[in-house]
């Protein structure tokens, strides 16, 4: 009597469309987390039709018109440095300006909001020896 012990049984595990799929989600991944940034604040930009572009990357801050009142925000700073009066933001722009060594800011200014609080930004602007640039949506 004769027994057959010579079959082994072999596990094998198919892996050839593993680095495919792995593949495929890391890239995904990355795709999405460049497009879901939880620090940005919506703001309803102006339009112009004709633009300039520079070659460097100034500070820039957002002005938000919520519940009649305004927000300034620099740099996408929401939880740290939410300013809402007019002496903080003098004082935050001397700082950041001198740290940075550029005294250009770009300003993202509300659409909805009184354009005399955005003269009025640019007179503190001016006692504070920073240039403002103002930041618009371009119109195709």
């Amino acid at each position: 009597m004769a027994l057959n012990r010579n079959r082994r049984r072999h596990i094998e595990v198919a892996t050839g469309a593993l680095s495919d799929i792995m593949f495929f989600l890391l890239l995904f991944f990355l795709i999405i987390s460049t497009l879901a940034n939880p620090n940005v604040i919506k703001v309803p930009l102006p339009e112009s039709n004709t633009t300039l572009k520079t070659n460097k990357s100034h500070l820039t801050l957002s002005v938000q018109y919520i519940d009649e009142k305004y927000i300034y925000c620099f740099d996408k700073d929401l939880e740290n440095q939410i300013i809402d009066n007019d002496e903080a933001l003098m004082s935050q722009l001397i700082s950041r300006t001198k740290a940075l060594k550029d005294d250009i800011v770009v300003v993202r200014f509300d659409k909805h909001a009184q354009a005399q609080k955005l003269v009025d930004l640019f007179e503190i602007a001016k006692a504070a020896n920073v240039k403002l640039r103002l930041g618009t949506v371009v119109k195709n």
